[in-house]
């Protein structure tokens, strides 16, 4: 995967430091902000994709200490819900690398999709999006396996990712999972879910 220059998330600017960006203090949503400047709370804004629809707005989920744990032993687990992808994606994030998830998700996607034509610009726009070499989200992806989705291309089916997706996959759990486990994304979560008292 090509790197990507980024500036020093723990920068300050002149009298106001700024906050560690890994979520609301008040809330579990993981899309909140502050503006450095201002001291007001925002937006981060996001270089989506023609294949993003992610909600923007009901993230404030209701989610069980056991469950933030289970994440934390099964990849899969966390995976399977919408929350768990949430929180991870904002890792990625962190790392500029969430269009891993998002090729996963769009894969997904696609492979759910019955009607032919659909089929189609869903495959072109993931191509578009995720692995075209001019494509600043850009996945990182073999020759074998590139070389198999472009003679696919000429005549996309709902499944013409799954060896990449599948690659894509390993990855994120092998090198990402760990770092996620360690990072103040889900260490912070537990934090906050641990000081949640249990309903009687």
């Amino acid at each position: 995967m090509r790197k990507r220059q980024h500036s020093d998330g723990n920068s300050q600017s002149s009298g106001n430091p700024r906050p560690a960006p890994y979520g609301c203090t008040w809330c579990l949503c993981w899309r909140c902000t502050w503006n450095e400047e201002r001291g007001e709370g925002f937006e981060r804004p996001s270089h989506t994709t023609k294949m993003e629809s992610f909600e923007t707005t009901e993230e404030c989920l209701q989610i069980t200490l056991q469950e933030v744990i289970s994440w934390g032993q099964n990849f899969e687990k966390m995976m399977s819900t919408s929350t768990g992808r949430n929180v991870f994606r904002e890792f990625l994030r962190s790392e500029y690398s969430e269009e891993n998830l998002l090729f996963y998700l769009a894969c997904e996607d696609l492979k759910n999709e019955q009607n032919s034509k659909v089929v189609e610009e869903k495959a072109r726009t993931i191509y578009e999006d995720y692995v075209s070499i001019l494509s600043p989200k850009e996945v990182s992806l073999d020759s074998r396996v590139r070389e198999a989705i472009n003679r696919n291309l000429k005549e996309p089916n709902s499944n013409m990712y799954d060896e990449a997706q599948l690659q894509i996959y390993t990855l994120m759990h092998r090198d990402s999972f760990p770092r996620f486990l360690n990072s103040p994304v889900y260490k912070s979560l537990l934090a906050k879910m641990s000081e949640i008292p249990s309903d009687p």
